[in-house]
């Protein structure tokens, strides 16, 4: 399999979406939010080019000026009332991150090696017998002539931040950490260090890769491929809805939401469009009379503990009070009693979630002895969410 990091990604957001793209081959729309980040790093990309001098910032943000006037007609915007505001918008906070990140970032107080180095890693599957090719784009690679190390740097545009401590565990940098290793396998792999840059902070955090994370890296990239390979065997590339839908150009073809976009066309439409109505009135008097029941709740328990009952009568029945212990240990002070005694695996059940990433993280060998116990029950739920 020939693919990239992005598109792993993807897959690992929402498996349909990656079938859309990556095999079906179906082009979305481009939204504002893509273009954006893309003319940005396009402007960056600019400002580190010597050609012979380094452009001014007022070259780079004429720069940006005219490539976002370019690609504002074909941008797709999600209202287009609000267009002419939107586009004001988008453009004034281009050109204040520019501004702020080249009054930080002078070209030429860096050794910027490699701008949009493209790269495709090989990724040798022993137990499948196949070797996979990972293509990609690093968007700056600097070298520090004082001491011969190398920064892998990748500018983001969004707003959330990670904790430092994770960005030594953070895949895409991993991976291109790992194209660099192995393009120029004469560098030792810790005097590479992994960067990323975010913009609307002006921050940047960065993070030596542990020894080893090599192999833990190889080994994520496999485990993703292998669920998709094992995906295409069946064609179930299951839809996973989440906030990222928002944005995404293939909303009005999905099965979670293509229904918002449908307009009644037979019999069967207007009788399902009347269950959903009807399904939503009687949630919501479900809704209010829970609401109501707890508030009747505190008033009947006030009464009884004011008049020390233990049951109260009315013309329906009566209501009996009783006291219920959930009993809970401190885990630090059982676990070591617990381990000496042999007894821990017993009497905590597995933590599911955690069990799994252990699972990605075991030899071949042990994984699939411990893949084999696995069983998978799948079950239909309906949850209402009103608007």
């Amino acid at each position: 399999m020939r693919t990239s990091y992005s598109a792993l990604d993807t897959f690992k957001t929402c498996p349909l979406k990656y079938k859309y793209q990556a095999i079906d081959k179906l082009r979305a729309p481009k939204r504002i939010e893509a273009v954006f980040g893309t003319l940005l790093h396009s402007a960056l990309k600019y400002m580190f080019l010597r050609n012979p001098l380094y452009p001014t910032a007022d070259e780079v943000i004429d720069y940006f000026t005219k490539a976002f006037n370019e690609k504002s007609e074909k941008i797709i915007w999600p209202d287009e009332k609000r267009k002419e505001s939107d586009e004001k918008a988008y453009f004034d906070e281009g050109v204040k991150l520019i501004k702020n990140f080249y009054h930080k970032n002078q070209p030429w107080n860096f050794n910027a090696l490699e701008l949009e180095s493209r790269f495709a890693l090989e990724i040798p599957d022993e137990k499948e017998g196949v070797t996979h090719t990972l293509a990609g784009i690093i968007d700056r690679i600097d070298k520090n002539e004082a001491d011969g190390s190398y920064e892998i740097i990748d500018y983001k545009t969004g707003k959330k931040m990670p904790a430092e401590k994770k960005l030594a565990e953070n895949l895409q940098l991993n991976v291109y950490h790992l194209a660099l290793v192995n393009r120029w396998p004469s560098i030792k792999p810790e005097k590479i260090k992994i960067s990323l840059y975010f913009l609307k902070h002006n921050e940047k955090i960065s993070a030596t890769p542990e020894a080893g994370r090599e192999e833990k890296t190889k080994k994520a990239l496999l485990t993703t491929i292998r669920e998709i390979e094992d995906m295409e065997k069946t064609g179930n590339f299951p839809p996973t809805p989440g906030p990222l839908c928002d944005w995404c150009g293939f909303r009005k073809m999905c099965p979670m939401w293509s229904h918002e976009y449908k307009k009644p066309e037979t019999p069967s439409d207007e009788e399902a469009a009347e269950a959903i109505r009807e399904y939503f009135a009687v949630k919501s008097s479900e809704d209010e009379n829970k609401k109501k029941i707890s508030e009747l709740r505190g008033k009947i328990l006030t009464y009884m503990d004011s008049q020390k009952l233990g049951r109260v009568f009315g013309g329906e029945g009566y209501i009996t009070k009783t006291i219920q212990e959930r009993v809970s240990f401190d885990i630090e002070k059982i676990k070591p009693i617990l381990e000496k005694l042999g007894l821990w695996n017993e009497v905590l059940a597995p933590d599911m979630k955690k069990l799994q990433q252990i699972i990605n993280t075991l030899p071949d060998s042990e994984q699939e002895v411990v893949l084999s116990a696995k069983t998978v029950k799948s079950f239909v739920t309906l949850k209402a969410s009103k608007k």
